[in-house]
């Protein structure tokens, strides 16, 4: 055969990894695959894009711990794949290939998924149908993947339920609670450039899967081979139940009850400009702020969805670009805050005006201490939490957000307590709390409830009273959460959440940045800046491996004239939180320098680059040394960020 021979030959001569000839081959000669098929990779391998045929094809897509995420759309696009094109821009074909999000490995997964929740449905003596929730943001191929993994879970014999359009990655939580499915998924990349999709993966308690059903789940999706996708390819809508738009309601009035002070807003109605960046924040923000009487101007360029992101580099609300238009607009109508979400719903990026009208970027550290010490303020004030705090309250944050916010919390009384990156973890601390509380009052009072019925301030004796009260949580790459009714990050609760903060500095006749400076002489200037080097594709992929792996090897001594004091590798050492939980092993480093800084080390798991980040905290006695301290941080900072990215660049390239 013509093409295998290309492609052997290929392989021989360097040009393709000897996995890529692999997984060429039985992809290539599959004849039970669509037709179109076959033309992509013939084109493809007629062009000589061995490159893109490498970034395709080196492996399987990898489905992790909360799913898969990853191009969609090639970086070299062959004629079949692009066919004809949507309004939109979207091609006729998601990109062929093992290594990319497409109709094969999204039925992959779902396969996977289904095996895997009919096995632990079994297990635990119930003998319901598998019920499972998929919601979709606006990218390219959202609304096929969604349907195409509805129709593959029906045709395989559960039940599956849609929404009529786009949601929020955090309504898909709240969906999973509300309708009692086993599982859940959204269908996103978040923030990711254009060309990436994912498949989220969630389970029966709202949160992203963990162990022991995330190794349980990866292990039925990789035996899932590429001759049992076919019969799925095809999609039939018939069984699948589509949720209308009264669907959100219950989702919308959670939201609302995230406002603590609700006469507050009532009386003083902050003007914010607000930017969904072409994402689904419209459809899950927008119905609250205007019921809560906050008065919004959108910016309308952004506001209509589009998975191309037309008006920004990037949709993500972290960085400044992403907010250009709609500072603009505020410095148009006036306003005093900007706030923008990102495609999916789940982060928020905010701007606010200094004391001389400037508008200001705050991180999302800033902005998540902000929240949490006006949070606890005013639940103590509204008398739903103890004045002096206590250890069976708590703020959960990860371990590579600002220590500020432990300072914060300490100074109110309450506990802290430190997880690894991501959501789910903070929602395993939920899940924990809520198991012990219904243990506990079984136990002592002999009652059972159901907690999700249960208003705020049942909730809150509840906890309080035989487990613990969770006030609020907090990433530092902009995502908030205050209600354990959603156990993932939700930029619609952090938009009301942060309206309410607005309207009590505008009662106060304060600004936001004066609020930060004035806990900063309360509790120290802390400073925290991020390094990301991005490396993309197999070569990429490599190099990540290295750094990761050297750092465990051979672990830095010193960076230029500054010494390393402490090294805690995560994936070896014994690391226990607040309650005295085991820290699950990961590939992640917490290193500690003579300086008085330190820094945190990991691999993104959602795009191919690896994560640093930096924090300093400067003793401050006189206000009128606060400027000069936050300059002094700043070529610290400056210095250390350098010398640690020169560091791993060699790191990276070591054989």
């Amino acid at each position: 055969m013509e093409l295998i021979g290309k492609i052997e030959s290929a392989g021989a001569d360097g040009s393709l990894l000897e996995s890529t000839v692999a997984n060429l081959k039985n992809w290539a000669s599959a004849d039970f695959l669509p037709e179109w098929v076959g033309r992509s990779i013939t084109e493809l391998v007629e062009k000589e894009a061995w490159e893109e045929l490498n970034d395709r094809f080196y492996q399987n897509m990898a489905f992790g711990t909360g799913g898969i995420r990853g191009r969609t759309i090639g970086r070299v696009t062959t004629a079949v794949e692009t066919g004809t094109l949507s309004p939109q821009g979207t091609p006729e074909h998601a990109a062929v290939g093992t290594n990319v999000l497409n109709d094969f490995n999204l039925i992959r997964a779902t396969i996977g998924l289904f095996r895997y929740t009919q096995k632990y449905l079994q297990d635990s003596g119930r003998h319901d149908l598998p019920r499972f929730v998929i919601a979709h943001d606006v990218r390219h191929f959202s609304r096929h993947f969604c349907e195409l993994a509805a129709s593959t879970w029906c045709k395989l014999g559960g039940q599956a339920l849609i929404f009529e359009g786009p949601r929020a990655t955090p309504q898909l939580s709240f969906a999973v609670r509300y309708y009692k499915a086993t599982c859940g998924a959204v269908i996103t990349a978040s923030h990711n450039p254009p060309h990436d999709n994912g498949f989220k993966a969630y389970f029966e308690d709202g949160a992203q899967v963990v162990s022991p059903h995330a190794e349980g789940i990866v292990d039925e999706v990789n035996q899932v081979s590429l001759d049992e996708l076919t019969p799925y390819l095809e999609v039939d809508l018939g069984p699948v139940i589509e949720l209308g738009p009264e669907a959100d309601a219950p989702y919308l009035d959670l939201v609302e009850e995230n406002v603590i002070d609700t006469e507050l807003l009532e009386k003083i109605s902050p003007k914010i400009v607000f930017s969904p960046i072409h994402g689904t924040g419209g459809v899950s923000t927008l119905p609250v702020l205007k019921r809560l009487g906050v008065e919004v101007i959108e910016v309308p360029e952004q506001a209509a969805p589009d998975g191309r992101f037309p008006t920004v580099k990037s949709p993500n609300p972290e960085n400044a670009e992403a907010l250009e238009m709609a500072i603009a607009k505020a410095d148009e109508v006036g306003a005093d805050v900007v706030i923008a979400t990102d495609p999916d719903g789940d982060r928020m990026g905010v701007a606010v005006r200094d004391r001389s009208g400037e508008m200001v970027l705050l991180s999302g550290n800033q902005t998540g201490t902000l929240l949490a010490d006006y949070r606890i303020s005013t639940l103590k004030e509204a008398e739903i939490i103890p004045e002096d705090g206590g250890d069976n309250v708590a703020l959960i944050k990860t371990f590579v957000t600002t220590p500020m916010q432990e300072a914060v919390a300490s100074w109110h009384g309450l506990k802290t307590i430190n997880t690894l990156t991501g959501f789910k973890w903070i929602a395993g601390k939920l899940a924990d709390y809520e198991a012990e509380m219904k243990a506990k009052l079984f136990e002592k009072e002999g009652l059972v409830v159901d907690y999700d019925a249960c208003d705020v301030w049942t909730k809150a004796d509840l906890m309080l009273d035989y487990a613990t009260y969770f006030v609020f949580g907090n990433e530092e790459s902009y995502g908030y959460m205050a209600s354990d009714k959603v156990r993932d990050k939700d930029a619609a609760a952090a938009v009301v959440m942060f309206c309410e903060l607005a309207a009590y500095l505008q009662a106060q006749e304060m600004t936001f940045p004066e609020y930060l400076d004035s806990l900063y002489l309360q509790h120290g200037y802390y400073q925290e800046k991020t390094l990301n080097i991005y490396y993309e594709g197999a070569a990429g992929s490599q190099k990540i491996k290295n750094i990761l792996e050297s750092y465990r090897n051979d672990p830095p001594k010193a960076f230029d004239d500054v010494g390393v004091s402490g090294f805690t590798d995560f994936g070896k050492d014994e690391i226990v939180d607040a309650d005295g939980k085991r820290i699950p092993p990961q590939d992640f480093y917490f290193l500690e320098l003579s300086n008085g800084y330190s820094f945190a080390v990991r691999g993104s798991g959602t795009e191919p680059k690896i994560k640093f980040y930096v924090f300093g905290r400067s003793d401050v006695t006189d206000p009128e040394e606060l400027d000069a301290i936050k300059a002094r941080a700043a070529d610290e900072m400056e210095m250390i960020l350098q010398t640690i990215d020169a560091d791993a660049r060699q790191r990276a390239e070591a054989e």
